[in-house]
């Protein structure tokens, strides 16, 4: 009897809880975003007010790009927010997403110790500076994730024109098999660390080997100022076309998994590009500089 008492109460907690943040347990969507996207502090400004305006929570999954599109393919959440567009665009082709809106764009960057011991600083090509860095066997820490910032690092690899190697993995998921190929340049263990982990983890790792590594600039302008203890890692390659990074939002689509929330997925879609969300956007900046930049056109 005590132990059903004790449930009891747990759930009218929670129901207060609910009601007093003025969103109903119904009306919260899950979406699946990318790290930078939660990182960078952006959703803690965004979401609150789509929440005011709407009345809709926001449940956040925040992992690589390639986990997000993931969890839009098996119908675990009703919205994904990433930024690898070429996926993206097979997303919706594909009939796993209704639509794709453009939202914002920020950049990568490649990221250094000040001694820059590669000594990249100042390059103006991403790939001459990846190929310099694994010339000199300087210390380069991958995510190694599947995300959006692994598919650009792995581009450039590429644009770099150096021997490749092509590595296949298996992961479960929910109890789900599925392969994940992933390519790299020799020096796997030796010079080159690739670690599985978010962009701050990757961040954080890279400046205690300092160590080189590919960041997107909002989550290194939150790291770098956005906290008490900084970051010890500099800016050394910036401005490379090749490092543009553009960020979309999809919603499930209805017709492959009925159970989603689309109504209230679209409602979160058109608020990001509305006026007043791409003003934000904007508005955003750590310590001074914009850390991401409006895509959509005001209504």
């Amino acid at each position: 009897m005590k132990r059903r008492y004790t449930w009891l109460f747990t759930l009218i907690f929670c129901f207060i809880a609910v009601m007093a943040a003025g969103v109903r347990a119904e009306d919260t969507i899950k979406m699946s975003t990318t790290t930078s996207t939660e990182n960078s502090g952006l959703l803690d400004v965004l979401l609150p007010e789509f929440t005011k305006d709407t009345g809709i929570g926001v449940k956040v999954f925040a992992k690589g790009t390639g986990a997000a599109i993931r969890d839009g393919m098996d119908g675990n959440v009703d919205i994904i927010f990433v930024h690898d567009k070429g996926r993206e665009e097979e997303f919706v082709a594909e009939g796993y997403g209704a639509f794709r809106l453009a939202v914002m764009h920020n950049d990568f960057v490649i990221l250094g110790p000040e001694k820059d011991p590669a000594g990249i600083r100042g390059m103006g090509q991403a790939a001459q500076a990846f190929k310099r860095i694994a010339d000199s066997g300087a210390v380069f820490v991958s995510r190694g994730d599947d995300s959006g910032t692994h598919a650009k690092e792995q581009e450039i690899w590429r644009l770099a024109g150096m021997p490749l190697k092509t590595e296949e993995i298996e992961i479960i998921k929910e109890g789900k098999k599925s392969k994940l190929s992933f390519t790299y340049p020799g020096g796997l263990g030796e010079w080159y660390m690739s670690i599985g982990q978010g962009m701050g983890k990757t961040i954080t790792y890279a400046e205690e080997k300092q160590a080189y590594t590919l960041s997107d600039r909002g989550t290194f302008l939150k790291y770098k100022f956005g906290r008490e203890q900084g970051l010890d890692l500099v800016v050394l390659v910036e401005g490379d076309p090749v490092l543009f990074n553009p960020y979309g939002i999809i919603p499930v689509n209805p017709k492959r998994y009925p159970h989603v929330k689309f109504k209230e997925a679209e409602q979160l879609a058109k608020w990001l590009v509305s006026e007043k969300a791409q003003a934000l956007i904007a508005g955003y900046k750590i310590e001074g500089q914009q850390a991401f930049f409006p895509d959509a056109l005001p209504r």
